[in-house]
């Protein structure tokens, strides 16, 4: 492509509403423009780089046995009734009615309508198992839509969905999703990690999340430094620990009074102890209906972790009113003794004799409070965010914190939806059965930003080879000059021919114009057209990640890109 052609309308400044580096770079290197809040157009530029995530997908989609369908973003508000995820989906699901009073969403996810498709297709276990995926538009109404496409209401993703006659054929399915992912990001040229993760709103038993380290990325995950486990942070588990004999003799429970004291750290500097002898009583609201949580002072709990172990379906942290009627106090001094709530606790709590908490009485704590004997728990469990400080769940060993993006996620999601909508088959026997499902999603967009968090410098886009809008740009740094601008027409259509992907930077403009846009776009391979090489007879080449630069002959020039490519530089 001539870049005088091109509709590249690149930029210098720093748009002042770009927090993150790939929205700035996305913008000033004139791959997308923003229409109104969360929602983009994509420009060709940035569209090829779009279009390059779609193909791998797609080539390992269909090695992996799925076959591409594509589905209705509007989808009737009967499927969504029909799944219960209606009323329990939130705000983010765009719902609205026709001219008939008929209501409808925009597909945030495509669970209903692709359940709905094969209940009505499918009839006996020798039709499974199915695979079938989709690269199709979403729109999610998030209320503070953010880091351009990274965080966008309406967005490119792929979505596949697996069909099984039973848990083993779920598993296989499964297998081969995680082991097509792994191929795919391997090949867009990212450095990932598959991580354990929550299912969420999508629902389903198991997760993994693939995550692109970036040191900007918005997600924390946690992974061991001496075998494979890897978990992000609201999954990451804590071993329960080995519980320590307590040489401790327990002492009658002592109410003191502290004025104006709430928080941990006033509470340690009121009484003159450590984060760790103080127990937080966290009252929530569990479906309506409040359950205290208690932790060690010197932890922090992880909601994720209280919500599945209570098994409902929304979860907060109780409003005034709900703390006073289940502490008889204000908020700020809840505890466990006398406390009219079930009461759970993490693991941290295992073995303590005497501990601090509040005293369900405004400016009041207690001291010497033993758990069992002056409260009773209903269970330990694991509810607290994990810490570098943790032994790997697994084996023990080291772990370590990184910050990441998330680009894709697989789940399994088991009956959720098609015992529901009644996606039933026939096994051999002739009798009904629910199929096993599960689901698979990567967001496109997101891939070529977390690319571009990745792999950048201070002059622009570093981009990894697979995902480059083009391979090479040729930069002639005087266009009216007439042996360089023919022997940069010479070498592009050479390259052209040979099916690289290449600009000629046909403009009149300084060479340094040329230069900082060659940079900002990142093109892999710049090749320079000057007066002092080309009386050599040479060219200089320059690769953008490396900054190496080389002299060629002309005439070496198609076979050193051609190389370079293969290689995958």
């Amino acid at each position: 492509m001539r870049y005088s052609e091109m509709f590249l309308p690149t930029g210098r400044e720093i748009p002042s509403d770009a927090e993150l580096i790939s929205h700035q770079l996305m913008i000033r290197a004139g791959m997308i423009r923003k229409l109104t809040g969360g929602i983009y157009s994509y420009l060709p530029f940035g569209y090829r780089a779009i279009r390059k995530v779609e193909q791998i997908i797609r080539e390992e989609m269909d090695r992996a046995g799925a076959q591409e369908v594509f589905l209705p973003m509007v989808q009737p508000a009967e499927l969504w009734q029909e799944s219960g995820r209606w009323v329990h989906y939130g705000k983010e699901l765009l719902r609205f009615r026709d001219r008939h009073e008929r209501e409808y969403c925009l597909g945030p996810t495509h669970e209903e309508v692709i359940t709905d498709l094969v209940r009505h297709e499918i009839k006996t276990y020798r039709q499974l198992p199915r695979n079938l995926y989709q690269i199709q538009t979403k729109f999610r109404d998030e209320i503070r839509p953010r880091f351009g496409v990274m965080r966008c209401r309406e967005f490119g993703m792929k979505d596949a969905y697996s069909f099984d006659a039973d848990e083993a054929g779920a598993e296989i399915s499964y297998q081969k999703m995680f082991e097509a992912y792994k191929r795919i990001f391997t090949r867009c040229g990212l450095n990932f990690r598959p991580v354990e993760a929550d299912s969420g709103a999508i629902g389903g038993s198991f997760s993994h999340e693939f995550m692109v380290i970036a040191d900007s990325g918005e997600d924390a995950i946690v992974f061991c430094g001496a075998c494979h486990y890897a978990a992000n942070l609201e999954k990451a588990e804590v071993a329960k620990p080995d519980q320590p004999e307590n040489t401790d003799p327990p002492l009658p429970i002592e109410e003191i009074h502290t004025p104006g004291v709430k928080t941990i750290e006033e509470v340690c500097a009121f009484l003159r102890v450590k984060p760790g002898e103080v127990v937080k009583t966290l009252i929530f609201s569990a479906d309506g209906v409040a359950v205290a949580v208690l932790i060690r002072g010197d932890q922090e709990v992880n909601e994720v972790k209280v919500k599945n172990h209570l098994g409902c379906e929304s979860l907060e942290l109780a409003p005034d009113d709900l703390i006073l009627a289940a502490t008889g106090s204000p908020r700020g001094f809840a505890g466990a003794v006398g406390i009219k709530t079930r009461i759970i606790a993490d693991y941290s709590l295992l073995g303590m004799t005497r501990c601090i908490m509040g005293a369900n009485r405004e400016d009041y704590h207690l001291r010497h409070v033993k758990p069992g004997r002056d409260f009773q728990v209903e269970a330990h469990a694991d509810l607290r965010v994990i810490r570098e400080t943790d032994p790997c769940p697994r084996c023990g060993g080291a772990i370590h914190l990184a910050r990441s993006i998330e680009v894709g996620h697989v789940f399994k999601l088991g009956t959720k939806y098609s015992k529901a909508m009644k996606a039933l088959y026939l096994d051999a026997t002739g009798r009904e059965q629910t199929m096993i499902m599960g689901c698979y999603g990567i967001g496109i967009g997101r891939t070529v930003a977390a690319a571009i968090e990745a792999n950048h410098d201070s002059d622009g886009i570093v981009w990894p080879l697979p995902l480059a809008p083009y391979q090479v740009i040729i930069t002639p740094v005087n266009v009216n000059e007439k042996s360089l601008s023919e022997t940069a027409n010479r070498i592009y259509d050479t390259l052209k021919d040979k099916g690289v992907e290449v600009i000629l930077d046909d403009r009149d403009e300084r060479a340094g114009v040329k230069f900082k846009d060659a940079d900002l776009i990142g093109i892999p391979l710049r090749i320079t057209v000057g007066p002092k090489k080309l009386a050599e007879g040479k060219v200089e080449i320059m690769s953008r990640r490396s900054k190496e630069v080389i002299d060629l002959p002309i005439d070496a020039v198609e076979a050193f890109v051609l190389s370079k490519i293969s290689e995958g530089m």
